[in-house]
């Protein structure tokens, strides 16, 4: 396997030395820049742009044509799981995604097959190859899947932005059900990554954008769990080079400690916690990544390299940060602010990597 001219970001995830924090940003891909609206119109609708390897190669590339990102990550989307099992995706005007056909019944949960990702999702296999060979080494491609209670959200409620009614009365009346759509999540989503891996991605990140809304013990029990099983199976190596992966639960600050002990290379972060607090409580076990509030790119020049002197500085010296937002740029943003981001985070984190 061919290790990256820059591989800057595998390095700090694994905590290895190196000479800057490295910076990539949570859907960097998207609306908020002219090129990738121009490439949507022409796809023209969001899951055929998903669903067509060389439109998703030509948006996964355009961020790092902008910016210099020290990572690509490979464009899709955390419901092509839930599409190849066939709940009937779509994507309502203004509305988000929406499925025909929620789970809401034994009799549904019995009918999900776990999709073979050589099959139903060969598209985003295709992506992956066809990404890797067109960054040529630049920069490491990171592959991602949901989490699987993230994946339930959906499902079970069958759209997005909701109060999560319908999926917790079911965690609270019938958990047994709920087990058992997160146990199949949790196979689909190990196979969808370990054939990332094995179609080119050198890093892989679990999405739980989810798992916040849980209580204490429903998180672990409904999600850390289950993202634990995915850890474990993950494939770890390739052709003798590490993949490394990193679990972000938005809002899970509180089980930071939980979720670094179940073997995962790096947890994401969110802005709701303070990075020093959070490398002092996990110490050595884990790398970070964040965790910038995305809103602060509305503000100026002068604010924004503040904030990330101020993350840079909470963090200190020594490897292990990749330098992030704590969620995904907004659509709002100028291209030139999170430029901006990126060209500050370079220069100043240097004086943190000198030995």
């Amino acid at each position: 396997m061919t290790i990256s001219k820059n591989d800057t970001f595998l390095r700090a995830l694994l905590k290895q030395p190196v000479e800057y924090t490295p910076v990539w940003m949570m859907r960097q891909a998207g609306r908020y820049l002219p090129e990738y609206n121009n490439t949507r119109a022409q796809a023209g609708d969001f899951l055929t742009l998903c669903k067509t390897p060389s439109l998703a190669t030509e948006v996964t590339l355009q961020p790092l044509e902008r910016f210099p990102l020290d990572a690509a990550i490979l464009f899709s989307d955390i419901l092509t799981i839930p599409d190849a099992m066939g709940l009937g995706l779509y994507f309502a005007q203004g509305e988000g995604p929406v499925f025909e056909r929620p789970i809401r019944d034994e009799n549904s949960v019995q009918a999900i097959k776990i999709p073979d990702p050589e099959v139903g999702l060969r598209y985003v296999m295709d992506a992956v190859s066809e990404i890797r060979k067109a960054l040529n080494n630049r920069v490491p491609l990171i592959g991602f899947s949901g989490s699987p209670f993230t994946l339930a959200c959906y499902m079970v409620e069958g759209r997005g932005g909701t109060d999560f009614r319908e999926i917790k009365t079911m965690l609270y009346k019938q958990p047994e059900l709920l087990h058992q759509i997160l146990k199949k999540n949790a196979q689909a989503v190990i196979t969808y990554l370990n054939a990332q891996i094995e179609s080119g991605a050198q890093a892989v990140m679990i999405f739980d954008t989810w798992g916040g809304a849980l209580s204490h013990s429903a998180y672990q029990e409904f999600s850390l769990q289950y993202i634990h099983q995915i850890i474990d199976e993950l494939q770890r190596e390739k052709q003798g080079v590490r993949i490394p992966n990193i679990v972000f639960t938005k809002g899970g600050g509180l089980w930071l400690e939980a979720i670094a002990d179940i073997g995962c290379d790096a947890v994401g972060l969110d802005w709701t916690i303070d990075i020093g607090d959070a490398r002092r409580r996990v110490g050595d076990k884990v790398a970070l990544q964040g965790n910038l509030d995305p809103s602060i790119l509305f503000a100026s020049e002068e604010v924004i390299v503040e904030e990330v002197k101020n993350i840079l500085t909470r963090f200190g010296h020594g490897s292990g940060h990749v330098f992030n937002l704590g969620h995904g740029i907004s659509q709002f943003t100028q291209p030139e602010r999170a430029a901006v981001l990126v060209d500050s985070v370079h220069s100043l984190s240097r004086k943190f990597h000198e030995h």
